[in-house]
């Protein structure tokens, strides 16, 4: 089936929960703008925020807060982490992640690197952004600022969520 049949029978789905993880050691609620914008964008395209954590960047927290939104009963079909995937000895979501995940996508990765890569230049090679699927939901993890969020958002996640949540729902 083409993809242009599967987003067109994915759109008749509906809206899909989303799960949303900051992850920083110095950020909360108020202060999340991040965060904040991925609700916002969420609901200006009709999905749902199913949930909402800030972790710490600690691979541990990372892990243990993945496992509790794959859990068979959570309603997620979609979890957007953000933050700590640069390459500072604290930046930790990219292995905690990576770690976690049965299929890669790979394209997610190359793809946000390229249009950072338009919008910033060189220093687009330091995003260890990445995606993939685990235990029946589709995760990403892209940096942590508003500008790479918005990107991540509007270019790359928005345009597919549909589509994306449909694939991994699906029988064979």
């Amino acid at each position: 089936m083409p993809s242009d049949d599967h987003k067109t029978k994915a759109k008749s789905e509906g809206a899909v929960p989303v799960a949303i993880v900051t992850v920083s050691d110095t950020r909360t609620p108020e202060t999340d703008k991040s965060g904040a914008l991925i609700k916002e964008l969420l609901a200006e395209h009709g999905h749902l925020t199913a949930d909402y954590h800030i972790v710490k960047d600690d691979p541990e927290q990372i892990v243990a807060t993945l496992d509790d939104l794959t859990t068979p009963e959570h309603p997620c079909k979609i979890i957007i982490f953000h933050g700590g995937t640069g390459i500072s000895p604290r930046d930790g979501t990219y292995e905690a992640i990576s770690s976690r995940l049965e299929k890669t996508l790979t394209g997610f990765g190359e793809l946000f690197r390229m249009l950072s890569y338009e919008e910033i230049g060189s220093s687009a090679m330091l995003s260890r952004a990445t995606a993939g699927t685990y235990r029946g939901r589709v995760v990403f993890s892209t940096p942590g600022s508003s500008n790479a969020v918005k990107l991540a958002m509007t270019k790359l996640i928005l345009p597919e969520l549909q589509h994306l949540a449909w694939e991994i729902m699906r029988e064979s």
